[in-house]
């Protein structure tokens, strides 16, 4: 009887030991964005694609939690936290890493890009591993550029079909130089604001309007306090995918690729995802009730844009705006 005992207890260790063993050997991952956990979000399908593809490829060794709805803080702060490695992984707008190496600009220049085939051309180019390569000094990788969709401008005054309908009106828009000057050069008033106090400032009329991808305002339910989408096209949301240097320095050199291959294959996924959800968004804006109108020329607003474009060159770099400009004529 007490062999029998013992040879249990003995057995029962080993199997907790083996459990043990299991769990150290698994890596989490933590992947932040601050919209919403929707279906339609375009943020939270890239982070669901990406936790499949890493999952799956390294046989649950690594598993990716997700946490949407800034839990991880805002996208200023998780860029922080990536530098600090403090965030392992996040999805973040282009116009909020333009704050921390400012020649991000470069993707948010009003009307650059004509359709979404132009700017993977360009983001998937020298051009885009160029633009990566300037975050590694400052502690990130950036693993692909996802896409946020085509920019169009909401409002509660009324439709936009010409510059002189953005005068007066006052637009909410990222903290991001690039974006206050392209609504006041259009003689609107832009109204810098972080995501998480749009949608209380839109409902009070604090402000009239806001802009940003149709399918990220659908998901976070814009469609209950505005009255007028435009669609004006007029910037290409890229949202990068990034890891912390020091997060994926954690990892051995074979879970590094995994990681890098999986969020490869996650973009491609990804891009394909939004541009679909971008229509669908559109078409269920319409059905709630809001006015939507398309623009029949869109000459005069990439015309008010040259001052920006020249002042852009000396923050961007001549030789990779001259690239860029090259590739997308």
């Amino acid at each position: 009887m007490v062999k029998k005992i013992g040879f249990t207890l003995v057995a029962s260790a080993a199997i907790a030991l083996f459990g043990t063993q299991q769990a150290v050997a698994q890596t989490s991952l933590k992947l932040g964005w601050t919209t919403s956990d929707s279906a339609l979000d375009p943020y939270a399908v890239g982070a669901k694609i990406f936790k499949e593809e890493v999952e799956r490829a390294s046989n649950q060794k690594i598993v990716v939690q997700l946490y949407p709805n800034r839990q991880l803080g805002d996208e200023k702060q998780m860029l922080e936290g990536l530098r600090f490695g403090t965030v392992d992984l996040a999805l973040v707008t282009n116009s909020v890493v333009a704050q921390l190496e400012p020649a991000f600009q470069l993707f948010d220049l009003p009307f650059l890009f004509s359709n979404e085939a132009q700017a993977h051309k360009v983001l998937d180019s020298e051009v885009g591993k160029a633009m990566s390569a300037k975050l590694e000094p400052k502690g990130i990788v950036n693993l692909g550029y996802t896409e946020g969709g085509f920019r169009q401008m909401f409002n509660n005054k009324k439709p936009v079909t010409t510059p002189a309908d953005v005068q007066g009106v006052k637009y909410r828009v990222m903290q991001n130089p690039m974006f206050i000057d392209m609504f006041n050069q259009l003689g609107g008033s832009a109204v810098p604001m972080a995501w998480g106090e749009t949608f209380t400032a839109v409902q009070q009329g604090t402000i009239d309007g806001l802009e940003g991808a149709a399918s990220v305002f659908y998901a976070s339910k814009f469609q209950e306090v505005t009255k007028y989408l435009s669609v004006t096209n007029h910037n290409y949301s890229v949202v990068e995918l990034m890891i912390s240097a020091r997060s994926l320095k954690k990892l051995t050199p074979e879970q590094q690729t995994l990681v890098k291959e999986a969020a490869a294959r996650t973009v491609t996924a990804q891009r394909k995802a939004a541009a679909e959800l971008s229509v669908k968004a559109l078409e269920l804006m319409k059905k709630d009730g809001v006015q939507v109108n398309a623009i029949a020329d869109l000459t005069p607003f990439r015309s008010a844009m040259a001052p920006i474009y020249t002042k852009s060159r000396n923050v961007v770099g001549e030789t990779l705006m001259d690239q860029t400009l090259r590739m997308v004529k």
